[in-house]
């Protein structure tokens, strides 16, 4: 079993005098304001044509947090080291992100460095614009419950041992993104809604269920073992919120297919946040793209 590092930063906040049951659940995004405690989001890929830009900053104009993890590839290295790609809807993801920490909201945002955007593992404690850049970090709910934040690729064993068969896995699901991507736009055209070709895959092929599992059970008997209550991580495309032997694992998803956040409430409540379970979500995209004038992405070098 790997051995967790020791965390390089800690975030320290008051403990609630009576912590409460561990309780979560899940639901979809609302087009109202939203006030949270907490926001937990990962692999978001930035620079790659996967990356559902327009619904996060149509996600994140609409939130209010005290703290916003970035928990891992949130910028893809990889993808950008291939071919280049940014557009104008990326952009604006990256300036709501900023807007947290510029506007009066008193929002803490610390970026966990993931596989993709290793390249920021040589810079731990670095602020980019009032953002902490941290291998990863503790943090203390409103109800007492103190959960251990990383990316969870330490726990992948293709990506700690295996690196070229991980570039190669990851050129193989960068392919069925962009077959989902012509699928889906059949779809819409025929009045259906958003479908994910491969978390469909992942949901049906036995091994990767086996992987999930163990994945899960890796990072929660980790974690287990520096004395936390519990952990969030990112990493495998697969949001979760669930006990493990009374052990409390969290994967707060992706933004490249299905779009989830984990929040935390006021009183240190869990919840799972399904952006395309929500009757507005395309409505809230769409006017996210028209606040600023879309020029179209554009790929640079091969």
């Amino acid at each position: 079993m790997s051995e967790l590092p020791d965390p390089a930063v800690a975030g320290a906040f008051p403990r609630s005098p009576s912590p409460s049951r561990h309780r979560h659940g899940q639901k979809a995004v609302s087009s109202r304001p939203q006030r949270f405690r907490s926001v937990w989001i990962s692999d978001v890929h930035l620079g790659t044509k996967a990356c559902k830009a327009a619904e996060l900053a149509a996600f994140l104009a609409g939130l209010r947090c005290d703290h916003l993890f970035l928990v891992g590839d949130i910028v893809d290295g990889w993808q950008i080291k291939r071919r280049w790609y940014w557009s104008q809807d990326q952009s604006r993801a990256v300036r709501e992100i900023l807007r947290k920490t510029e506007e009066q909201q008193g929002c803490r945002v610390v970026y966990v460095t993931g596989n993709h955007d290793e390249f920021l593992r040589g810079f731990p404690g670095l602020d980019l614009s009032g953002i902490r850049v941290v291998p990863q970090v503790v943090h203390e709910t409103a109800d007492g419950r103190r959960l251990l934040v990383l990316h969870g690729d330490q726990f992948d064993a293709v990506v700690a041992c295996h690196r070229w068969l991980a570039h190669l896995g990851d050129w193989a699901y960068q392919l069925t993104l962009v077959l989902n991507r012509w699928f889906d736009g059949i779809r819409r055209r025929l009045g259906y809604g958003y479908w994910s070709l491969s978390g469909y895959l992942k949901k049906r092929v036995k091994d990767a269920v086996a992987f999930i599992g163990r994945y899960e059970d890796a990072v929660a008997t980790a974690a287990r073992r520096r004395g936390v209550d519990g952990v969030v991580c990112g990493h495998i495309h697969h949001a979760e919120l669930r006990e493990i032997d009374g052990f409390l694992y969290a994967n707060d998803g992706d933004w490249v297919e299905s779009c989830t956040a984990l929040v935390e409430h006021v009183d240190g409540r869990l919840e799972l946040l399904y952006w395309y379970d929500s009757p507005e979500s395309e409505r809230l995209a769409l006017r996210a793209r028209r606040r600023t004038p879309v020029r179209e992405p554009h790929s640079v070098g091969a």
